[in-house]
């Protein structure tokens, strides 16, 4: 008889080979990492004699499942801020998270926290992409793990590369270090199109081709992501990619959910891959890919969970089952991706997804030994009936019975990981602990800045500038035109004209006396049609630092930002208490009077309505003595210009709104 490592026996084994080869009272024999014989309990015990026999009576053996799309060291980010719009999720909280946590201990302690939690359920592979995958790659290789470690590449500064080019020497130096290595393969990650420019892309492409490595990049998640590649590039995601050298290498696109049939054929023809994420793509409301027309023109898919903080979990036996009755209910067709499928799509599919399929996948002689034994004793599963007589009834138990907790032993690469539902590799109760007590950190993080507007926005970058100054006054102007007229006398140089269209919504808070303006600058041409937006965020305090003659106030700004995000993205970020809006018409001159700088705007308020014009002078200004004489300059200006004082208007726009 021939000596093996392993032998399981007993088992209804599936091998999800060509065939979807069964044996009822089946067997898996081990030697080293690789299997050397799949068959009958009884043949194989009568040709092998193993080190250690494992009795599978009441259980299934299968392959491991393949996770082809996670962030496994945002497990330790879940739970912080569900149930918001992806926009708000990422950019808002987990963007700010990372920036200030994410270390190569911070990614340490999460992949081990993910693999203990995919281990037990039943992942034996799984396809990372995240920072410092260096760190990552060797806590999942001593987890046992085996795992495709995928370093992300951005256009713009990352936790662990300040710049892309730093990113692309650095992930060089990964693919060569781990290359070759039993467990981990090194993967190339331009994390989206949305995140890297068309040359940083094909960087990332040559660096896969040269290496023959996988490139891991998102594809089409939102809809939002297909409105703007179509408007920035003139074409679909998918073709932009391809146009940039993507689809050259071994590609696997993370999402897929908003491409077209035209699209799905493209990535076939290229030999591309789609990681499909049921769970996160639901949880984020980012809609609910077109899996039943994947499958039918060819593309290869896998299934992901996404990121544990977007999951919020890493269970796969419920992805499992997502997939199946996402498809069914989506195409109200009830025979849509049946239970044979879903388990396929979780192993020989996620393996060949992943560009793996030769190694691992199935149960074949040859094949290493990742699979797991699941105990189908347990009341959620009974009855059970599995057998000769119903050869898909074992799919549809896994699928739309079987829970992750049935998994009873993990073995990757021929050595066991979980037996009896004991972790061999990982210390549970350390990496629990630690985990809560990093929880705890970034809570009060996170929790500190809530009630105060200031750290909020700051929290989202993009803060320009900080105790900005200006001297103002604001009147009533029954007629605009003597203005005007004056403006073209010799006591004022007018430097720049401008006309704009201006849409302001203040925020107030409950807590906080500052206010928030969200601005829409839209200038307008000579013939009355808009030419170009601009959009800032301006944080001020409710109340005025001074007052000088005339009513003329001294006013500070505390912050000014440019403002990238929806209207919304900021309303649902900051939670403001109320909110005003004000829509106006002005006509600005940069001017010189008496030797100074003085901006004129000439406003006409549209919503809410208001008859007449109003007039606003004000100067910048950097101290309180240069407050004083630029308050004195602003003054002689007035009356140069007519404006009496009891033209002079205490009010702020939005207080004149806010009575309306």
């Amino acid at each position: 008889m021939e000596r093996i490592d392993t032998l399981l026996i007993n088992g209804i084994v599936i091998t999800i080979d060509a065939n979807f080869s069964q044996f009822q009272n089946g067997a898996v024999a081990i030697s080293g990492d690789h299997i050397v014989a799949v068959g009958e309990s009884a043949d194989l015990q009568a040709r092998y004699t193993a080190r250690e026999t494992i009795d599978c009576q009441g259980c299934v053996i299968m392959p491991g499942l393949i996770n082809c799309h996670t962030h496994v060291p945002m497990t330790l980010l879940r739970g912080l801020a569900d149930d918001l719009r992806l926009d708000v999720w990422l950019y808002g909280y987990m963007l700010p998270a990372e920036r200030k946590f994410v270390s190569p201990e911070f990614v340490r302690l999460g992949a081990e926290l993910a693999a203990a939690e995919m281990i037990r359920s039943g992942v034996t592979c799984v396809n990372d992409m995240y920072y410092f995958e260096d760190d990552i790659a060797e806590a999942l290789a001593k987890a046992g793990m085996r795992a495709l470690a995928s370093q992300t590449v951005m256009q713009f500064p990352t936790p662990d590369s300040p710049s892309p080019d730093d990113a692309l020497e650095s992930v060089t130096r990964f693919i060569e270090k781990w290359k070759g290595h039993p467990l981990i393969v090194p993967v190339i990650a331009p994390h989206a199109p949305y995140t890297c420019s068309g040359s940083l892309m094909r960087s990332c492409a040559e660096i896969a081709e040269k290496y023959d490595v996988p490139l891991h990049i998102h594809i089409s998640e939102t809809e939002q992501e297909v409105i703007d590649c179509r408007r920035d590039h003139g074409m679909p995601v998918v073709n932009w990619i391809k146009k940039n050298g993507v689809l050259e290498a071994k590609v696997i696109c993370a999402h897929c959910v908003w491409i077209d049939a035209g699209e799905m054929r493209t990535l076939k023809n290229a030999g591309a891959t789609i990681s499909h994420n049921p769970a996160a793509n639901l949880k984020l409301a980012s809609g609910i890919a077109n899996v039943d027309q994947m499958l039918e023109i060819g593309v290869t898919v896998g299934i992901g969970t996404d990121g544990p903080a977007s999951n919020n979990d890493l269970d796969h036996f419920e992805e499992m089952r997502l997939v199946a009755l996402l498809a069914k209910g989506s195409t109200r067709n009830p025979v849509s991706v049946p239970a044979r499928t879903a388990v396929r799509m979780a192993t020989l599919g996620g393996a060949e997804t992943c560009h793996i399929g030769a190694l691992t996948g199935s149960l074949e002689v040859g094949k290493r030994a990742d699979l797991i034994v699941v105990d189908l004793r347990r009341l959620h599963n009974a009855p059970l009936y599995a057998g000769p007589a119903n050869p898909d009834a074992i799919y549809t138990q896994l699928v739309y019975a079987t829970k992750a907790a049935d998994v009873r032993d993990v073995i990757i690469n021929g050595k066991p990981v979980m037996r009896d539902r004991a972790l061999l590799t990982l210390n549970e109760e350390r990496i629990r602990n630690e985990a809560n007590a990093m929880g705890q950190r970034i809570a009060t993080f996170l929790g500190e800045r809530e009630g105060d507007v200031l750290r909020k926005l700051a929290a989202i970058g993009g803060v320009q500038q900080e105790e900005s100054f200006e001297v103002q006054v604001k009147a009533r102007v029954n007629d605009p035109a003597t203005i005007i007229a004056a403006l073209k006398g010799s006591d004022f140089t007018v430097v720049r004209h401008v006309h704009y269209r201006q849409y302001d919504t203040y925020f107030f808070f409950a807590d906080d006396d500052s206010r928030l303006r969200y601005r829409e600058d839209e200038r307008i041409d000579e013939a009355g049609k808009p030419i170009s937006n601009r959009y800032r965020l301006t944080l001020v305090g409710s109340e005025k630092d001074r007052e000088f003659s005339h009513s003329i106030l001294l006013s500070r700004s505390r912050f000014i930002s440019s403002a990238d995000r929806s209207l919304r993205f900021y309303r649902e970020y900051f939670k403001p208490e109320r909110e005003v809006s004000v829509e106006k018409d002005r006509l600005r001159w940069e001017m010189i009077f008496q030797d100074e700088e003085l901006f004129l705007n000439l406003d006409q308020m549209v919503s809410p309505k208001q008859e007449g014009y109003y007039l606003e002078l004000k100067s910048r200004t950097w101290s309180r003595r240069d407050a004083e004489r630029k308050a004195q300059v602003i003054s002689d200006a007035l009356a140069r210009l007519g404006i009496s004082d009891a033209q002079v208007v205490r009010e702020e726009y939005v207080d004149i709104a806010a009575k309306k």
